[in-house]
């Protein structure tokens, strides 16, 4: 792959195919770096984090149409994917940003009325949490917008895409905190 860091992959290619190639813009170019990086580890991080805001952004707005902030898309992709009821911990315990705020973000999709809230059966102290129809078809429109991300999803073929997510995975192993 070091031959290709000055190629892109058109975003009119089709998920999972290349396409045309074009020059493509460095971490250093994007953020202008003037001196030499310290290691090549420092600049893998430093282009992680600007890619991270670079993805973010493209996602945020894919969702504003939709009302949606990206931690409430996460939410109702779990609920979702749980297929039943599931506690605000069990949900937190599964976000990608385990920061949130996972209770107010639930009351936020309920008044909206992607979600409904009940008492556990099981242990009064929780509350279960389940998508409704309006949030599956919410996340339905979600799923048809995916693919017309253009360079967040179709800019690395299959393969590139599972290289990177086996590099990051092994980035985040090296941690030894849980």
């Amino acid at each position: 792959m070091a031959g290709d860091k000055n190629i892109k992959l058109s975003a009119k290619s089709s998920p999972g195919k290349a396409a045309a190639v074009q020059p493509v813009r460095t971490i250093d170019e994007e953020i202008k770096q003037t001196k030499p990086f310290v290691s090549p580890q420092q600049k893998a991080v430093v282009n992680l984090l600007f890619t991270y805001g670079w993805v973010s952004e493209r996602f945020r707005e894919m969702m504003h149409p939709l009302g949606l902030t990206i931690q409430q898309y996460n939410v109702l992709r779990i609920l979702r994917g749980a297929g039943g009821p599931m506690s605000t911990n069990a949900i937190r315990d599964r976000m990608l940003d385990r920061m949130s705020d996972t209770s107010r973000l639930v009351d936020r999709l309920e008044k909206k009325k992607l979600v409904r809230k009940s008492t556990c059966p099981s242990d009064k102290r929780l509350v279960d949490v389940v998508i409704t129809k309006e949030g599956q078809d919410k996340l339905l429109k979600m799923d048809q917008q995916e693919p017309g991300l253009g360079t967040v999803s179709q800019a690395l073929t299959d393969e590139q895409a599972e290289q990177l997510s086996q590099l990051l995975d092994s980035l985040r192993s090296s941690d030894p905190t849980p």
